[in-house]
């Protein structure tokens, strides 16, 4: 009788696997936002063979795609200029329909914990200005898409989420802070939807994001993975969304590679080509923020860090770093100016992606220097307009002579840059500021962006 019940039982599961509808990737729903003027790849599981027809009501066109021998099929269809609601109909014998679509602007955010800051907080960590954020959380124009926390050795077909979300208080609550306040800041300006999708871990390695072809596996067969095992997050959080059309990639990791900040500018570089190639939807931006300062262990690993985020910006096409110098804490590494991060980032999109050419977006770049007598004159990028500490003095810079000795220097604006110099170093040949993993900024451009931390000596 058992045997009976358990062939009958495999029969309609074999029945109904026959029979049902389209499987579709939990990013391919009701409510998602599309990118706009593209070509929009969507794609899903069907009976082996068998045919599926979408049909977009924006323009009434019907794709055809056909389902391989693994069930995969896929198609890409053309979009329209921002705009919505509109429908999607994937009829393989039997339809299904996604609504309440709408075409707009698309970022796909990631990191570690600070990235994953939701606008709540976390315990005893707040953000700052988070209830004014909730109580003006409201708009069915930004659409908020969460991957929980997950890990895999091998890459996943789809993630295990909820739903793509229109934002409002519940929904903006749990959402990182740092990537619904740039989408926010989109909206607003540009008035088009925006759709968020926020793929990130705390406390997690960027190895863990790379694909395998990027990064060495983890080593013998006794390994127990863990989410900063290599590659698991990217097969369990980014592969599952590859392909989606978006309009670039904000990223916000750091802290947990500092100890090893020799490879990672290569470590970056690597990850975005290998992300941009498999995304097959053009070299998208990639802005990042640096990270903030915070007291670690005093050994200055931060500072090293940040120079490899720094130096990444010369090796990733397309790319913009916000710096955070003004912008952490001391005693914690979860600063709640999450607003400041998300407007800088900002200012990159809008000045770069967003015709806002005008708009001001980095900090002042350390360019070159000249030595005369006992006097360093540093010059700087993106100081067009000049420079500024405030009412302040500047009191970060260190010059040091041939002995690699480092003293606190005198340094003053000058019409041209910062002059520097210390009675103690006669005839200096490096300079270095901000160089420690604490401190405060006191050098910005005049549109009051911040200078990174940096060095002229390579010791």
């Amino acid at each position: 009788m058992k045997r009976i019940i358990a062939c009958i039982g495999l029969f309609l599961l074999v029945n109904t696997a026959a029979n049902a509808k389209v499987i579709l990737p939990a990013v391919i729903d009701n409510n998602m936002v599309l990118q706009q003027k593209t070509n929009a790849a969507l794609w899903g599981k069907a009976r082996p063979a068998a045919k599926v027809k979408v049909t977009t009501s924006w323009n009434g066109k019907s794709y055809t795609a056909q389902a391989g021998s693994d069930s995969l099929w896929n198609v890409s269809v053309s979009t329209p200029a921002a705009g919505g609601p509109f429908s999607i109909t994937f009829d393989d014998g039997e339809k299904l329909v996604l609504k309440n679509i709408l075409i707009g602007e698309v970022w796909v955010c990631s990191g570690q914990s600070n990235m994953s800051m939701p606008v709540k907080g976390f315990r005893n960590q707040p953000v700052e200005g988070s209830n004014d954020m909730l109580m003006n959380a409201k708009n069915p124009k930004i659409r908020l898409f969460q991957i929980p926390r997950q890990f895999s050795d091998k890459a996943q077909f789809d993630a295990k989420v909820i739903s793509w979300e229109e934002a409002d208080v519940e929904s903006v609550s749990e959402m990182s802070a740092v990537a619904y306040l740039f989408g926010k800041i989109i909206q607003e300006k540009l008035d088009v939807p925006v759709g968020i999708i926020h793929t990130s871990w705390g406390g997690t390695r960027i190895e863990a994001w790379m694909s395998p072809s990027t990064t060495p596996p983890a080593s013998g067969n006794a390994v127990k993975l863990n989410q900063n095992s290599p590659s698991v997050l990217f097969n369990a959080m980014i592969h599952p969304i590859l392909g989606f059309s978006i309009k670039g990639v904000l990223w916000y990791q750091g802290e947990a590679n500092r100890k090893n900040p020799q490879a990672y500018p290569q470590q970056m570089q690597s990850m975005v080509a290998d992300w941009r190639k498999r995304w097959n939807c053009g070299e998208w931006p990639f802005y990042y923020v640096q990270i903030a300062p915070f007291k670690y262990d005093n050994d200055k690993q931060s500072a090293y860090l940040r120079e490899a985020q720094l130096q990444a910006l010369q090796l990733i096409p397309n790319s913009a770093m916000a710096v955070t110098a003004d912008a952490g804490q001391e005693l914690s590494i979860h600063p709640p100016y999450k607003m400041t991060v998300a407007k800088r980032l900002a200012y990159a999109a809008l000045a770069r992606d967003y015709g806002f050419s005008k708009l001001p977006y980095q900090g002042p770049v350390y360019k070159s220097m000249k030595i005369s007598k006992d006097t360093i004159d540093l010059i700087f990028d993106h100081a067009e307009n000049g420079l500024y500490a405030g009412t302040k003095d500047l009191t970060l810079f260190e010059i040091a002579g041939e002995d690699k000795v480092f003293h606190a220097a005198e340094a003053k604006i000058t019409a041209t840059g910062i002059r520097v110099r210390s009675n103690d170093v006669k005839n200096p040949v490096a300079v270095r500021y901000a160089f420690n993993d604490w401190f405060t900024a006191e050098l910005y451009n005049n549109e009051g962006l911040p200078a990174s931390s940096f060095r002229t000596d390579t010791w």
